[in-house]
């Protein structure tokens, strides 16, 4: 085709999202692609429109949409491997599991800047400690092993470039499936876990963060936090209560991405600055209770802080990419009786609708604008989102969902009354009854992937002008 009338659809990655561009049902294949007509001025080519939509279209979609003219072997090796890593991930509540991780896994990926895997011939396999080890039965693949990382506060420790934070980030993208060939076909996990981290800079509206910081310094309060430009920490505390604000069960965080401040404070510095003159409530001592009082399980990666030992239910060592299970060893390290002290409260807030505006100055009064600049920034009005820490989006037609997401919220269901939870409770149920044109319908909008409820409430969250109260 001339480059003026190519045809172009969404472009599907290494994870299986439920996307607006090809749409299934007992009656009928939609698929939905744009074109640029070619056009002389403002007038359309008639004839070479007619070579464009009479002549190559139907041959397009032959090609592509018709079953006899596609790989029959490869189709149902695609539906396979998707209903069997479903079947695996609805199967680790019952065993007490948060994720797993199949035996022969390739997780390193080709490069920092790609989601496509190592070469498997270069790759180190993964391969399951045997203290470790679970069996399941899938439906097309029948018995599978590999590692169980049970509910509770798992450490992933080991040495610098031994493979850490490429576990961690597997299991950041286990909450999605995955194609065949990707590597992390089996790697699963519950579908409510969120990357937590600290994020300098970010807005906070309204949370209360005491479970984590309060006393700060001139009287001010942290029962309603609110500030344009957070700290790491005070960001980090935010991040945390947000997710579970909305459901969130497995908190995965790296050292790296944390602060450290908010991570722990070790004997020296608590003889320095007498814990009544510090506001901050370390995690290390309500990562315990966060589980015992929430439910919440916590994988965290760990390389310079052996304090993590003392609340540990499991260590896990990454060595030149292995895996070791040495449990025994860090709790021999430890100290008894850890501090824990008890979580406090989580408070619903509930957005108000009236502040969630798409405007920009110069528009006509009522027009809104929202757009994408990539897969990490909504732009939002004259607002700019700013989702770059938000490591579960893995599509920019997610980041296009969320966007207008946030306009359906605020048209349809917000009512200055009903907590933000609630609504993304009736959101989801939304997409699962109409599909993503609840969106947009009658549009046929055909780049739009699905985003679970957790991003849309951190794209909200990090809306700039958008209000909350609290209940």
């Amino acid at each position: 085709l001339p480059a003026a009338g190519r045809l172009q659809m969404d472009t599907p990655g290494q994870q299986v999202l439920e996307r607006s561009s090809v749409l299934v049902s007992a009656e009928f294949v939609e698929a939905r692609f744009t074109v640029a007509l070619p056009a002389a001025g403002r007038s359309i080519l008639g004839q070479q429109a007619t070579q464009i939509l009479v002549e190559a279209l139907p041959s397009v979609v032959q090609q592509a949409l018709v079953y006899r003219s596609l790989d029959a072997q490869a189709v149902q090796r695609h539906l396979n491997t998707v209903e069997d890593t479903r079947a695996l991930r609805s199967m680790l509540a019952d065993q007490g599991l948060v994720a797993f991780v199949g035996e022969g896994a390739v997780l390193p990926r080709a490069s920092g800047h790609t989601d496509v895997p190592m070469d498997a011939s270069k790759a180190i396999k993964f391969q399951p400690p045997a203290s470790l080890k679970v069996s399941f039965s899938l439906p097309h693949a029948g018995p599978v092993s590999g590692m169980g990382i049970p509910a509770g506060i798992t450490l992933i420790v080991g040495g610098g470039f031994h493979g850490k934070s490429t576990l961690l980030q597997a299991l950041q993208v286990g909450v999605y499936d995955h194609i065949p060939g990707d590597g992390r076909e089996l790697v699963v996990a519950d579908p409510n876990a969120i990357t937590v981290r600290a994020e300098d800079g970010r807005s906070v509206e309204r949370v209360d963060i005491r479970p984590f910081i309060s006393n700060l310094p001139f009287g001010k309060t942290t029962d309603d936090f609110s500030t344009p430009d957070a700290s790491g920490s005070t960001s980090q505390a935010a991040n945390i209560i947000e997710g579970l604000e909305v459901g969130a069960k497995v908190l995965l965080i790296d050292e790296d991405t944390a602060a450290t401040n908010f991570m722990v404070r070790d004997e020296r510095m608590i003889k320095l600055v007498a814990p009544d003159k510090e506001p901050i409530v370390p995690f290390i001592h309500k990562v315990k209770s966060i589980y015992s009082e929430l439910g919440v399980s916590s994988i965290l990666v760990i390389g310079g802080c052996g304090d993590y030992f003392d609340v540990a239910d499991l260590v896990i060592m990454q060595e030149n990419y292995g895996t070791r299970d040495v449990t025994a060893e860090a709790k021999a390290l430890a100290r008894p009786n850890p501090t824990a002290l008890p979580f406090g409260k989580v408070r619903e807030r509930v957005p108000l609708r009236e502040s969630i505006q798409a405007v920009r100055d110069g528009d006509r009064p009522g027009q809104e604008k929202v757009s994408i600049g990539g897969m990490s920034e909504i732009r939002f009005g004259d607002s700019n989102i700013d989702l770059a820490s938000v490591h579960q989006i893995v599509d920019k037609s997610q980041t296009r969902a969320i966007g207008d997401a946030i306009l359906c919220l605020r048209d349809s269901l917000m009512d200055n009354a009903t907590p933000l939870n609630t609504l993304l409770d009736r959101l989801t149920d939304r997409f699962d009854k109409e599909g993503l044109d609840a969106l947009a319908p009658n549009k046929f909008v055909g780049n739009y992937a699905r985003p679970r409820r957790f991003e849309v409430a951190m794209a909200l969250n990090r809306l700039r002008g958008a209000h909350f109260k609290q209940r």
